[in-house]
């Protein structure tokens, strides 16, 4: 957003709480790689041009492309600056309240992220005694993990990754199994994400959305930035020893009770893959496109018949539980009307109902792949025509705060 704001030469600066690309660097487990393969990291002005298109970036190789990138930019960055508050200002622009002192704005864009805090369910507060929580978020390492039985909650990116390390590190490790989009790591020969990238399922618009809310609420896909380019489904973390269950409903008397509807969970991604590949098949017949290797199907999610329903969690066969359940963004220092009854905020592509205010880096926020690195260009260069055509609207603009 930076570097599309100064290319309009628009006066600005970036607040940062910690240090640039802070939570790549404290909030991320020790092995974490990009879901996306190098030749996919793009930003304005910049392209992946190294040795290694088909690879995957580590966390710390993110951290330092993001910091490079600022400085090659430009970016008037200032770091160890956290917002307290960003209120409306007399004047109809902003009051941005820092730790540091208070800044006017014109306009905010609010580029926070939307993986501020863990998304724990309520059912955590009734594990027992004995049994240790962790999150995705604090998550770092096998080391970590007390020995003994680890039940993973969530089978997205982050879910199967965690599960997959531990496996590999002797633990036994069951997995509670909510809804999921499974995808192939590759397809015909080329990485699943060049698919869905050519045949335009990543350029889809948030415009063209039958139910925007849903498609902004999907899973993240499960998938993982592996070295050797294999496919990390629950087929395979089942075929290394993982144990499968329902999604974990509730936790009484210490006891983990389990949907029994785990089959059709399993079944309805099984068939939002089979139609994602019929589609791409058919993009590329119409198109042309001669793929390295020819069509194929994936077997079906293996799930046990019948389905766990419960797990006693005072037995010590399970010593810790890992919430890969998700992230949500922290408003809180939001002090506008912009917000619904659930606490989210309220925009359209971006743009908020509160003049010069705008929001970015979120799920869907413009198109399908906004929350990939290759999609924060064209997402950031669309908001800052608009906020570039407010700012015109203005007697005597001040600047731009834009809070990341």
């Amino acid at each position: 957003m930076s570097r599309c704001l100064a290319a309009r030469s628009i006066d600005h600066v970036v607040l940062e709480r910690g240090e640039v690309a802070n939570s790549w660097r404290t909030e991320r487990w020790d092995s974490l790689r990009l879901l996306t393969p190098n030749w996919m990291t793009r930003l304005p002005g910049f392209a992946y041009e190294g040795r290694d298109p088909d690879g995957f970036m580590s966390a710390g190789e993110v951290a330092d492309l993001i910091r490079r990138y600022g400085e090659d930019g430009g970016a008037p960055v200032l770091t160890n600056t956290a917002v307290h508050a960003v209120r409306a200002a007399g004047h109809g622009g902003f009051e941005v309240q820092t730790d540091q002192g208070v800044w006017a704005a014109d306009a905010v864009v609010v580029a926070s992220g939307a993986c501020n805090l863990p998304k724990v369910p309520p059912v955590r507060d009734a594990l027992p005694a004995g049994v240790e929580s962790l999150t995705a978020m604090e998550y770092r390492n096998p080391a970590q993990v007390s020995e003994g039985g680890v039940l993973v909650v969530g089978p997205s990116s982050s879910g199967v990754q965690i599960a997959d390390e531990l496996l590999r590190h002797g633990r036994e490790v069951i997995i509670a199994v909510g809804e999921h989009v499974r995808l192939p790591r590759r397809y015909r020969g080329l990485d699943i994400l060049w698919w869905m990238e050519a045949a335009g399922v990543l350029d889809e618009r948030w415009d063209q959305m039958d139910d925007l809310v849903r498609a902004r609420n999907i899973p993240s896909m499960q998938l993982a930035g592996t070295v050797d380019g294999s496919m990390i489904d629950l087929n395979a973390l089942t075929a290394r020893g993982a144990r499968l269950a329902g999604r974990i409903a509730a936790i009484r008397d210490g006891v983990a009770l389990f949907s029994g509807g785990l089959a059709n969970v399993c079944a309805l991604a099984d068939l939002k893959l089979q139609r994602l590949l019929d589609n791409l098949d058919l993009w590329a017949d119409e198109n042309g496109v001669e793929a390295p290797e020819p069509p194929e199907r994936f077997d079906r999610t293996v799930v046990p018949d019948p389905p766990p329903l419960e797990l006693d969690l005072r037995s010590g066969e399970i010593r810790t539980v890992i919430w890969a359940t998700g992230a949500k963004p922290d408003l809180s220092w939001l002090e506008l009307p912009v917000a619904n009854e659930r606490g989210r905020l309220l925009h359209d592509g971006g743009v908020t109902r509160f003049p010069g205010l705008y929001l970015i880096g979120m799920p869907f926020l413009r198109r399908r792949n906004s929350t990939l690195i290759t999609g924060a260009g064209a997402d950031a260069g669309e908001l800052t025509d608009h906020l570039a055509a407010h700012l015109a609207t203005l007697a005597s603009p001040l600047r731009v705060a834009a809070r990341g």
